[in-house]
């Protein structure tokens, strides 16, 4: 169906996309490549939400060149009119004859009507091409607009015992430098960062991007029960942060907003924040990748929930000991089948550390 050709032109395409990885949300990334002839004659990916569509670009460049030419797009073209007007109706216009998508857009507003527009002027069309890549390029994209919530990635560094932090709470620094510094390519690539209370009080970090090239900070996110975020709190001294609290309004609550923090109450009837409702929050205003850096307990708690997708894991070459603390807050298991199964998808070496990246194959989200 697809030649070697088709192949190395939608793996450009996709190498274009990726140029958007940390730039694109709340879209999602997208690269087109335009061909006449075997020779590429114009090419584009999608930069910002707001700013032009990866196929503007790539029929831009190619000018005139672009009627008579085959295009390759990584995600369906867009049919309707949101802050741009349809891709579609361009490359109709543009005079193109043939169109290749790797994936069909998953948003219900597109999903099949690009398609069936340019086939309906005489375009011949096709899809599935690096269906796999292009999906993974914009897994939480897919999960926002199937799911109505972010694609969950839980980053942990650990001893190979399996521990986060010692007993009394010091957890800095388990890894190297260079697992530190990839752990934030990751943060890059994330529409918002999510931690709690207990990790904020204890190592009072940033929440930031930090060491790698990014265009943008992601939106900081603290769940937060009872209000207790101090004021002096390094997570508030720049960038957007959303505080998840339980209470309607604590004793601390107006001195948090003067301080710019939004409140968002999302109680679960237990005191706690009800941590799915916290998710459909973050999905309602645009996140599709939710990156989360917690503690065992909260990071039990999502687990617990079912509201993990992924875990990113950095395991360092030392022990630390049966007394120190643990992964996740679980339940006691008494039978080996209730274990939580995963499919690992990467092992890597960064620096004296490996990285795991595994899924939670109980996750159901579309694919």
């Amino acid at each position: 169906m697809f030649s070697a050709a088709d192949h190395d032109f939608m793996a450009r395409a996709l190498r274009l996309a990726r140029r958007g990885l940390t730039s694109t949300t709340p879209n999602p990334r997208v690269g087109c490549v335009i061909v006449m002839d075997g020779t590429v004659v114009g090419e584009g990916w999608h930069r910002r939400a707001g700013e032009p569509h990866a196929e503007v670009y790539a029929l831009q460049a190619a000018g005139a060149s672009a009627r008579g030419a085959t295009v390759y797009v990584t995600l369906e073209p867009c049919s309707h009119h949101g802050r741009t007007p349809p891709c579609a109706n361009a490359l109709i216009d543009a005079g193109v004859t043939r169109v290749v998508a790797a994936m069909r857009d998953p948003n219900p507003q597109v999903c099949g009507r690009g398609l069936s527009a340019l086939t309906a002027t005489g375009i011949v069309t096709q899809c599935g091409l690096m269906e796999t890549e292009a999906g993974e390029l914009n897994i939480g994209f897919v999960s926002r607009v199937t799911r109505g919530r972010p694609w969950v990635r839980l980053k942990l560094a650990a001893s190979l015992d399996g521990k986060t932090a010692l007993n009394n709470g010091v957890s800095q620094w388990i890894t190297g430098p260079a697992a530190r510094r990839d752990g934030h390519r990751w943060r890059a690539r994330a529409c918002a960062i999510l931690s709690g209370i207990g990790t904020v009080r204890a190592d009072d970090p940033r929440l930031s991007v930090r060491d790698v090239a990014t265009e943008r900070q992601p939106l900081k996110v603290v769940v937060d029960a009872r209000l207790e975020l101090p004021t002096h709190a390094r997570v508030l001294a720049e960038g957007t942060v959303l505080v998840a609290c339980a209470v309607a309004d604590g004793a601390n609550a107006d001195a948090l907003r003067r301080r710019g923090a939004e409140l968002v109450y999302l109680p679960d009837g237990d005191g706690r924040v009800n941590l799915a409702a916290l998710l459909t929050e973050l999905g309602r205003r645009g996140v599709n990748e939710l990156h989360v850096e917690s503690g065992y307990r909260l990071s039990g708690a999502l687990l617990r929930a079912g509201l993990v997708d992924e875990l990113l894991l950095y395991l360092a070459p030392c022990l630390l000991g049966d007394a120190a603390r643990g992964m996740f807050d679980l339940p006691e298991l008494t039978s080996l089948d209730d274990q939580r199964r995963l499919k690992i998808r990467e092992l890597r070496r960064i620096g004296d550390d490996l990285r795991v990246l595994a899924r939670i194959i109980q996750s159901s989200v579309s694919r």
